[in-house]
């Protein structure tokens, strides 16, 4: 086997790692792997983490122990995973993810099984589940910031791919070739831009530069595993900074292809309705709030939505329900879009246009609908973006408030937008206006109307 390099070591009195900041559930799974003679080892985000002042959301634990052993060790075990066997422990109320040190494969003992499966014509790793020391470990991880190890056997922090220097220099680097690594595993690219937006990090130029020209293998990627990227890139409290890099590096349009948000092409709105829903919803994270897809799938999607229905040939309830439909499959496509998902959004969709009843009754059945609240927020949010809705929004808020009594006359007055529904919004940046249809007798009251251009 090749000789490995050296680490850099901060023993316990050189670094500000204190065990109380570490998850009770994390510290035992380590000593109990410890003393079974194992070695034992916090890894990656959180000890990077730790070494910045933050509070790790998630405690990842690196052993030698073989997955088989683990689950020996821990009666509450599951191994999980094709592509790398991971064990999950629940401890309490947590579920710790141990992984046994991955190796290169080279030098490795002919007895062991090498299990290893590579697509030869792109590089991207299809199974790795080859074993190896702490060393090689620290060398298959992605960014030096991430391949760093704290032990509870003498509490020293081991690094060894200059992960302490690029923490110093607030940095994101990729251990090894980028282009190698990035066919090795293009969801990477997704991780620098989470990262960087999170972390505030700058990408290292040697890192960032062959981005562009990879970003199309993200398009082989399964939509289920975009699905929990897209998460990660966007629910977790950096929502719009991370988004702010995909766009800068052009990723943004590999997950979406169907949202136009090219600056140049005239139709700002879907970037600046995405952005309002990222603010939103990174505000709610920070308040500690609940968040939820749906709500972004809402934001991101109502372009295409409104696109689809511009050029509906008739105005059915079955037509609007099938350009949601039509518009939900295209995503589908890049990112998987779960129906718990897709059916909130489209509810959140279809609400729209009733936001415009000036009919007291209509204005109550719509406060009692079980979507109300997620859909007014979308007004809401559409009323930031386009200042010409702001009047319906503001009378829905105080619709909130008033007693039941006052709803007759808050309703009983007309208010609409200030431009034509049908029509397109201020500043011509919305989608495409509508044809216009000749007249048709009014629908009974729940079913959806056409649904105006922002």
């Amino acid at each position: 086997m090749n000789e490995q390099p050296a680490p850099t070591m901060l023993a316990r009195a050189q670094h500000s790692i204190s065990r109380k900041r570490i998850s009770p559930g994390a510290l035992r799974v380590m000593y109990t792997l410890h003393e079974a003679g194992f070695q034992a080892h916090l890894v990656g985000g959180a000890v990077r983490d730790l070494l910045l002042g933050g509070e790790p959301k998630d405690f990842d634990i690196a052993t030698d122990a073989r997955p088989e052993q683990i689950r020996q060790l821990f009666r509450n075990c599951r191994l999980i995973g094709r592509r790398f066997v991971i064990a999950h422990v629940r401890m309490g109320g947590e579920i710790l993810e141990v992984t046994t040190f991955r190796g290169t494969g080279a030098g490795a003992d002919p007895d062991d099984e090498v299990d290893r499966e590579v697509d030869s014509s792109e590089g991207l790793i299809l199974r790795d589940n080859v074993f190896g020391t702490m060393e090689e470990d620290a060398l298959r991880r992605d960014f030096t910031v991430n391949a760093l190890y704290y032990a509870v056997a003498d509490f020293a922090v081991r690094d060894y791919a200059t992960g302490l220097e690029d923490l110093e220099h607030r940095q994101l680097r990729l251990i090894g070739d980028p282009e190698t690594r990035f066919r090795e595993d293009p969801v990477r690219m997704l991780r620098a831009a989470r990262l960087g937006a999170k972390l505030g990090f700058s990408i290292a130029g040697s890192t960032e530069r062959p981005i562009g020209r990879l970003a199309p293998l993200l398009d082989a990627i399964p939509p289920a595993r975009l699905l929990d990227e897209f998460q990660k890139l966007f629910l977790y409290g950096a929502g719009e900074k991370s988004y702010e890099e995909l766009v800068r590096l052009r990723l943004f349009e590999h997950l979406f292809p169907s949202i136009g948000i090219d600056m140049d092409s005239g139709r700002p709105y879907a970037d600046r309705l995405i952005r309002a829903a990222l603010a939103s919803t990174d505000a709610r994270v920070a308040a500690g709030k609940s968040v939820t897809p749906a709500f972004l799938i809402a934001a991101f999607l109502w372009e295409p939505y409104q696109h689809m229905v511009a050029h509906l040939p008739e105005e059915r309830e079955e037509a609007f329900g099938d350009a949601a439909e039509e518009v939900f499959r295209e995503a589908g496509e890049r990112v998987a879009l779960p129906r718990r998902f897709s059916q909130v959004a489209r509810e959140i969709w279809e609400l729209q246009p009733r936001f415009l009843t000036n009919s007291p009754g209509r204005a109550r059945r719509l406060l009692r609908h079980p979507r109300f609240r997620a859909a007014y927020d979308f007004l809401e949010l559409r009323a930031v973006i386009d200042p010409v809705l702001a009047p319906v929004a503001e009378r829905w808020e105080r619709a909130q408030t008033v007693a039941p009594e006052d709803i007759d006359s808050l309703f009983r007055q007309v208010v609409a937008p200030r431009h034509d529904p049908a029509g397109s919004a201020s500043e011509g940046d919305s989608a495409p206006a509508k044809r216009r249809r000749r007249r048709r007798r009014r629908k009974p009251d729940g079913a959806p109307a056409p649904v105006p251009a922002e």
